[in-house]
């Protein structure tokens, strides 16, 4: 499990740094919500975007606070998302895949020995589009299917500020 730990945090320096290195910059940064299921759990988050770290990809990581169902999970996430440019619309569906760190607390009843904290390692299959609002910034709804012994799906939204 450490090993697994070990090579995420690689990766989540890695990428970033050679984002920024190519010239990408932070773009945005913003708030998420919505719901999870395998735990069913309220969720809600943060990310930010450095966008163009290749044609039409962005780096996005995030992180996702879980509640209820008898646990709290905190995800730490980092996504890449594809971009489709549609014609005559400005709404942008992006596909993307990622890997994440999830810190489980279960609520273990008073008198039930064992660990009540543990931490698993998994990926995520993204589905999600984006649309600018008239204030400038980026509305967003993204579905998650998670690979692993993670929450199992999401449903989010959320809003990106600045560009």
């Amino acid at each position: 499990m450490m090993k697994r730990i070990v090579v995420l945090l690689a990766l989540a320096l890695l990428v970033p740094a050679s984002a920024f290195a190519a010239g990408a910059a932070v773009t945005s940064y913003g708030l998420r919500a919505g719901f999870s299921t395998s735990p069913d759990q309220l969720v809600l988050g943060g990310q930010m975007a450095v966008s163009d770290i290749a044609p039409s990809i962005s780096f996005d990581p995030n992180v996702e606070f879980g509640f209820g169902d008898s646990e709290t999970v905190i995800a730490f996430n980092l996504d890449l998302h594809y971009h489709f440019a549609l014609r005559n619309t400005s709404w942008s569906p992006y596909i993307g895949a990622g890997a994440g760190i999830n810190f489980f607390s279960v609520d273990v009843p008073p008198g039930f020995p064992g660990d009540n904290t543990f931490t698993e390692v998994g990926g995520n299959i993204i589905l999600g589009a984006s649309v600018p609002t008239k204030s400038g910034h980026d509305f967003f709804g993204e579905m998650k299917l998670g690979l692993g012994d993670i929450p199992s799906f999401k449903l989010l939204a959320g809003l990106n500020f600045g560009h």
